[in-house]
């Protein structure tokens, strides 16, 4: 899931930039980085999927987590213990993910991907709106709403099927064709580690990357929100667009807090226009 916080760990460093330069300064500073760089990388959080219509999760009075305890609906145990209120949860949220579209600021990423100025985008979101979007190297490490799995006997289930199962178990509960086993989205919990594999990938994304370019992420959730850290330590530079402090703004290059839409697209325009 894309707030689950698994086991992980990193220090942050105390290093502090110069005073802040204005956003069209830093605009322009983006542009250049980008402009010169060989690998850029865009790691996006919740904030990119806001404009879609999907809230974020630590908003105050409209963040998802104001309105419902995530230990007790979006943990492992959760959906063991008492899958009917999990599925009670998770049930609305596929419903609500199921009407939304990408919006532009997922589109001017696939449009620098296209243009060969974007090496891959790592999501935390489950959303499926960067697949939608038709980014194609995406590293989703919170999983996705896509399918969802049987603990039990390891069956794959797509997701149009498992919303026709939602409307038509009594007790709202998808369940394995196999082994009537409850399905479990193919998004990481709380209490769960991300996939190796996923984590693996993005890491070796960032290491890579001249510039990473963090977006609509509150950079809090860990072990993901050490990634940036990794660019820094080979040498690349970090930017940072979101409305919300971080824990990076001091180690940014350039820090924007600017609509993500109206950021990415300014992004895109100048870079088309180079």
């Amino acid at each position: 899931m894309e707030q689950s916080a698994p086991n992980g760990s990193c220090i942050t460093m105390a290093i502090h930039r110069p005073a802040a330069i204005t956003d069209i300064g830093a605009r322009a500073r983006l542009v250049e980085l980008v402009a010169g760089a060989s690998s850029v990388v865009a790691l996006t959080g919740a904030g990119i999927s806001v404009p879609s219509g999907i809230p974020d999760f630590r908003t105050p009075r409209t963040g998802l987590w104001e309105k419902v305890d995530p230990m007790e609906v979006a943990h492992i145990d959760a959906f063991r213990g008492d899958p009917v209120r999990f599925w009670r949860f998770y049930g609305e949220r596929f419903a609500t993910l199921g009407e939304k579209a990408p919006n532009s600021a997922h589109h001017a990423l696939v449009g620098l991907e296209r243009a060969g100025r974007l090496v891959g985008v790592i999501t935390q979101n489950i959303d499926m709106l960067h697949r939608r979007a038709g980014t194609r190297r995406l590293v989703e490490v919170h999983g996705s709403i896509a399918t969802c799995s049987c603990p039990r006997c390891g069956g794959s289930v797509a997701v149009e099927d498992v919303r026709e199962r939602l409307e038509r178990e009594a007790d709202g509960v998808p369940r394995c064709d196999a082994c009537m086993g409850p399905l479990k989205p193919d998004v990481v919990l709380f209490g769960e580690m991300l996939s190796a594999r996923s984590l693996t990938r993005a890491r070796e994304l960032c290491e890579g990357a001249d510039v990473l370019i963090c977006i609509g992420s509150s950079l809090e959730v860990h072990p993901v929100a050490g990634l940036p850290l990794l660019t820094r330590a080979t040498g690349g530079r970090i930017a940072i667009i979101t409305q919300g402090a971080t824990p990076l703004d001091d180690l940014a290059e350039v820090r924007l807090s600017g609509d993500v839409v109206e950021e990415l697209q300014a992004l895109a325009g100048a870079l088309a226009a180079a």
